[in-house]
This record gives C-alpha cells, sequence and structure tokens, in this order.
C-alpha cells in the first residue's frame, strides 16, 4: 500500500493522480473565516448561531450539523462521526441544557453515524422510510427512530418549532427537510455544498431527478440560512440559486451531449467499429466517456449568468464536473425519455418518435 497518504496508482484500470496545477483554485467566497483560525482545529469544531438559538456546527472534516436550545431540553439535527463527542462539545459551549430530542436528516452513517453518543434517554424523529432502513442494516452506532412520520411532522419543545417534511426521494429516499420558521433557519443535507458544486457524483446520490428538483424545493422556503451538510460553510439564498444554475447547465449540456452521440445508431456504433467482438466494452466505455467530456468542457466554458465561467464561481468546478456530468448523462438515459425508441429490424431511422 505504501506510506500513508501515498496515491495508490494502477495505471489505466484505476483513476490518474489529480494534481493542483491542473485545476482552478476555490473562489474566495468558498473560504469562511474560521479556516484560517487554529483554534478552530484545536477544538476540532466551530458553532455559530444562525437565529435564536439554532446552532449551526462545522468541523475540520468538512462535515456540519445544527442543533436549537429550547429551554426544555436541546434539539440535536445528526451526529457526523467525523465531528463526534465535539458536537456535545460544541452544545455544552453554549448551554446547559441535555440533548432531549434528536433528529436524522437520513439514514446515511456520515451524518448520523455517532449518534449513539447521545444516550439512551432521547427521543429519535425521522421519517419512517429512514427506520425501516435502519431497522433493515443495524447500526449500534445508530439507534432505530422511536417516532416517525410520512409527509409532514411538526415538532415542538419549549416553544421552539421545526417543521419536517419529506417530498420524495432526492439524495435517498427519507431524506427530509427541516426548518425552523421563526429563526428561518432550513436544515436539508446532501443537496447544496455552499460555494462548491458539492461532492462527486452529485453528492453519491440516488435519484438524480429528485435531487436535481430539490434545489427548487429549497427555494419554496423562506429561510436565510442554510445548513446544508457539508463544506464548512453555512449557506445563504444565492448559494442555492447559484448551485442551480450550474446544475441546470450541466443538465443542458449532458441533453446535447447524449442528442449527438446516442440519437442514432451510426452515431453510437462508430464507437465500435473498429473492436472486436471481445472488445466490444471498450467501445461502450468510450461512448459513455466521451458523451462525459462533452458535458464537462461545455459547462466548464459556459459564461454564466454573472458573466462569470464556474471555475470562477464554484470551488471544484474543475475537479468534480467530470463525476457530476456522468451521474447526470447516466440518470438522464435512465430517469428521462429517450425521445422515442428502436423501429423493427437494423435499416433505415433508427427511433420512432
Amino acid at each position: 500500500m505504501g506510506k500513508y497518504g501515498d496515491f495508490y496508482e494502477i495505471g489505466p484500470w484505476g483513476f490518474s493522480k489529480a494534481s493542483p496545477e491542473d485545476h482552478a483554485p476555490s473562489p474566495k467566497q468558498f473560504q469562511p473565516e474560521h479556516l484560517s483560525d487554529p483554534k478552530f482545529y484545536e477544538k476540532g469544531y466551530h458553532v455559530e448561531e444562525l437565529g435564536d438559538g439554532v446552532h449551526w456546527v462545522t468541523s475540520p472534516s468538512g462535515y456540519d450539523a445544527a442543533f436549537a436550545t429550547t429551554g426544555s431540553g436541546v434539539i440535536a439535527i445528526d451526529a457526523p462521526p467525523t465531528l463526534g463527542e465535539n458536537m456535545l462539545a460544541a452544545i455544552e459551549s453554549v448551554t446547559d441544557e441535555p440533548v432531549t430530542h434528536v433528529i436524522y436528516s437520513h439514514w446515511h452513517s456520515d451524518h448520523i453515524g455517532a449518534a449513539a453518543m447521545y444516550g439512551p434517554d432521547v427521543k429519535i424523529v425521522a421519517h419512517e422510510i429512514t427506520r425501516e432502513l435502519l431497522a433493515r442494516f443495524p447500526d449500534p452506532l445508530r439507534p432505530l427512530p422511536t417516532e416517525t412520520f410520512s409527509t409532514d411532522e411538526t415538532l415542538d419543545v419549549g416553544g421552539v418549532r421545526l417543521e419536517l417534511s419529506y417530498k420524495g426521494a432526492d439524495h435517498c429516499p427519507g431524506n427530509i427537510y427541516i426548518y425552523a420558521p421563526r429563526q428561518k433557519v432550513l436544515t436539508k443535507i446532501d443537496i447544496v455544498s455552499p460555494g462548491s458544486v458539492t461532492f462527486m457524483y452529485c453528492d453519491a446520490s440516488e435519484n438524480i431527478s429528485g435531487w436535481l428538483q430539490a434545489h427548487d424545493q429549497i427555494l419554496e422556503y423562506d429561510f436565510n440560512a442554510l445548513v446544508g451538510g457539508h463544506i464548512m460553510r453555512y449557506g445563504t439564498r444565492e448559494d442555492v440559486i447559484t448551485s442551480r444554475e450550474y446544475f441546470h447547465d450541466l443538465q443542458s449540456s449532458a441533453d446535447e451531449a447524449i442528442a449527438e452521440m446516442s440519437s442514432t445508431m451510426d452515431a453510437r456504433m462508430e464507437f465500435y467499429a473498429s473492436l472486436s467482438a471481445d472488445q466490444v466494452l471498450v467501445g461502450t466505455e468510450n461512448w459513455i466517456n466521451s458523451m462525459v467530456n462533452y458535458a464537462t468542457e461545455k459547462t466548464l466554458n459556459k459564461v454564466t449568468s454573472n458573466g462569470q465561467k464556474w471555475p470562477e464561481r464554484l470551488a471544484g468546478a474543475t475537479v468534480w464536473t467530470k463525476n457530476h456530468a456522468y451521474t447526470v448523462v447516466e440518470a438522464t438515459r435512465l430517469e428521462r425519455t429517450h425521445n422515442g425508441y428502436q423501429q423493427r429490424g437494423a435499416g433505415g431511422p433508427e427511433y420512432i418518435v
């Protein structure tokens, strides 16, 4: 394996090592002040009040969570294991109230994998799908929810009100909206990473049509701050609008790539013409990757609504657009219409539209 931190290289079968010289630097708006504060790394967390008792917590690992003080106990939202007990330290730095309620945003371990630290007596609220998945794949560090809901629920503790809502699968089934209406703080995890293009492959999301739609659903809320789960920054409305524009551009570029390279049999067969039957999957890889490269290049070179290109507006644009392009191209082929279908036989126009 080599030394810790060494890149594991396997040649053409694997991924090549990325070089900083090949990528655009992160824009300044991506870098909050606490990233330059040594105390952030010494403590292992940064906590900030977003509005009347609702706090955001982040960690050097790039994971975010939230909590609300109520006068009758703390409501914790999530428990990322890379934040871990520093979440408790953040709460204790603000209040002496015990944690009485925990809300799971969704079932993924990277966001709730330390939930057992809250103890056995807390009430755990989550969507019913989240409970079903945790029961199916048990984890002692992610205790089962004690209370579930299907569509909408209101949690009121000490007069502090949180509105919970499920609008369908996006990042994963059971991923909910958690809204504090008086404080105008929204928690929606793994959709928007403020100031960034998000983690690779649309944040490893399962339903890309739903994930793209979630940007619009977030904007239906009246919020001043968004807890997005990642990037060591809370988000603003403008962050969501910018992320939506980026992914709309990527979707448009993916649609063009598919139309250019998948709309006729002749277009696809160009990738197989020189290959023997036992190497046909090499042609498939080149076909998919060519569409991805087209969408990536088109997106990164587009002059956007503010006159800048995406590498100037969002961190990670030159790093992860290719991954997002792959996901959007494949999701478009799987989740959207093919605009027709193969006629009988091999000759003539391919699709009936």
